[in-house]
């Protein structure tokens, strides 16, 4: 592998290949990949191999521990790409049209929310906008104001309990 990685010598590179090709085939049958898709993923784990030699480390692993993971990160990927479910049939020829009702709703509720914030103490109030509306995780949010993270977390459920019990 040293070989490879230093000096991209093939020769070396073809005795790796002819070493874990089929080991590394074997391995992907036995954790239930069919005999085609096993063989194609022992090519690409090989030409994977091959291209980032360079980032083999021995210090960090054995040769055949890199490659069994990058064969085992590969089957993973063939896994979640093989069980992606098609897309569902939309009803693009629906009614334009909303739910008149379903409006009037949502309209109410925006303005209890709305009144339900305005409500709050304003040190919880400014913490949920900026989680909510700004869109930003507790420990921006304790970046951007220099309070502690339990602090933000504790003023944010405090709030959050007012809401919704204002809102029940």
């Amino acid at each position: 592998m040293l070989a490879v990685r230093d000096r991209q010598d093939r020769q070396a590179f073809a005795e790796l290949f002819a070493h874990f090709a089929p080991r590394v085939k074997g391995f992907l049958m036995k954790a239930g990949s069919d005999a085609g898709t096993a063989e194609d993923c022992a090519q690409d784990v090989m030409a994977t191999l091959w291209r980032k030699a360079a980032q083999f480390d021995p210090a960090r692993a054995s040769v055949a521990t890199w490659v069994f993971t990058i064969a085992r990160n590969r089957r993973i990927d063939i896994a979640r790409r093989d069980r992606r479910p098609e897309p569902e049939d939309l009803d693009w020829h629906g009614s334009d049209e909303p739910d008149q009702a379903e409006v009037y709703e949502a309209a109410q509720e925006t303005r209890r929310l709305t009144e339900a914030l305005a409500d709050l103490p304003e040190k919880q109030r400014l913490l949920v906008q900026r989680a909510f509306y700004g869109e930003l995780s507790h420990s921006e949010i304790a970046a951007e104001t220099g309070l502690p993270l339990g602090t933000i977390k504790s003023r944010i459920r405090l709030a959050l309990d007012r809401l919704r019990q204002k809102m029940t």
